[in-house]
């Protein structure tokens, strides 16, 4: 695996992994948020950002052009959106009845506190990719 990151191939695969990951995560995120009836529009974005972040990830696979332009880019937008998500998450958390309080309760009952930050961390998966060395 060491020498695959020394020699350049490992850029790629991290590009497909992050395509993997964008689709796997807008898909439980499409689920999860349907189950809340999609109540705030900010809900969406994750949703929209996960199909052009696994088209972004196999784009930087195909292309190093691609994985040095359109990678970072949407893998930016994702994390910016799971940071945001991760407010968001909170927020609700602190609204439910007895808000922080309560907060082994409402963690439990809540928006899930951590999965926005798996969002972050494939936006930071392509983002790594992005910066990586490409196979010659």
């Amino acid at each position: 695996m060491l020498w695959n990151v020394r020699h350049g191939r490992f850029e790629r695969t991290l590009s497909l992994l992050t395509a993997a990951g964008s689709m796997v995560t807008a898909a439980e995120i499409y689920l999860e948020h349907d189950r809340a009836s999609f109540g705030n529009k900010m809900m969406w974005w994750p949703v929209v950002l996960g199909p052009l972040g696994a088209a972004a990830g196999v784009a930087g696979f195909r292309s190093d052009r691609a994985a040095r332009t359109v990678l970072p880019l949407a893998s930016a937008a994702i994390v910016a959106n799971g940071l945001q998500g991760t407010y968001l998450h909170v927020r609700g958390i602190a609204q439910k009845p007895g808000g922080w309080s309560m907060a082994r309760y409402n963690v439990e009952l809540g928006p899930p506190l951590f999965a926005p930050l798996l969002v972050t961390m494939v936006g930071g998966m392509g983002l790594v990719a992005s910066v990586l060395r490409r196979e010659r």
